[in-house]
């Protein structure tokens, strides 16, 4: 009975308990957030750190408790406990218990994990639902992008090396001096720090520019025809409720 109770509770969003548990757990995460960010204004207050400190372990008292929830509750608790959701879920409290076994210091690099809690709304929305399913959907489309990337990006520093050298070896000294030139100029942001005076590495240089401009729409494209495709599939199950709805 309270297994079912608790189950209902943080996995639907069907009834008036499970809508405000849904809602007030999206509230905390977004405190939450607040919360680390004061953290790190300056000349902060005694006081003003104590109610923080008071407020971080609240936080991770509840979503403590809903990890363990949903592992109590969940089928296949294996499945749960490595699954996106999980992680997310295991990462957002891990670093409040290391804390507690380790010198804060150390630690505080993981106190970022924290972040992790704004990759739990994604839980509790219907649209960014879509988008996690839309990834899911489009993840082979994204290895292969992503190892063509890379290709590129080692080709890139290859070639500018090989151009630029000679003419400014004091820059590229070598392929992976070469590589930041590469993330600069194929991801389009081109900083101004390091480039081509020869012109055979302008010439490259234009050439890679094109390409990164095909490289930052390709995964717009990935994401837009895989959500193209959720949308059909939500459509055609909808119709196909309503179908069997009239038929009973």
């Amino acid at each position: 009975m309270i297994k079912s109770y608790l189950k209902n509770l943080v996995d639907s969003n069907d009834n008036f308990a499970s809508k405000t548990y849904d809602i007030c757990n999206q509230a905390l995460i977004i405190l939450s957030i607040i919360a680390f960010s004061i953290e790190t204004i300056p000349d902060i207050s005694p006081s003003t750190i104590n109610y923080l400190e008071n407020f971080e372990v609240f936080v991770i008292t509840v979503f403590t408790f809903e990890y363990f929830v949903r592992i109590y509750t969940a089928d296949k608790k294996l499945s749960y406990i490595f699954s996106f959701y999980g992680l997310i879920d295991l990462l957002v409290i891990l670093p409040f218990y290391l804390s507690m076994f380790v010198d804060l210091r150390a630690v505080k690099a993981f106190r970022l994990l924290r972040l992790f809690s704004l990759l739990k709304l994604v839980r509790y929305s219907a649209t960014l639902n879509k988008f996690e399913k839309a990834l899911h959907h489009s993840k082979e489309e994204f290895i292969v992008f992503f190892i063509f990337t890379i290709i590129l990006f080692y080709l890139a520093s290859i070639g500018i090396y090989y151009f630029e050298n000679t003419a400014q070896p004091e820059i590229f000294r070598s392929v992976f001096d070469s590589m930041w030139w590469a993330v600069a100029t194929l991801t389009t942001v081109g900083y101004g720090d390091v480039y081509p005076i020869t012109v055979g590495g302008k010439i490259f240089t234009t050439i890679i520019l094109l390409l990164g401009l095909g490289i930052v729409g390709i995964p717009a494209g990935i994401v837009a025809s895989a959500l193209s495709e959720v949308n059909k599939e939500e459509r055609l199950r909808k119709k196909k409720k309503k179908e069997d709805q009239s038929n009973k």
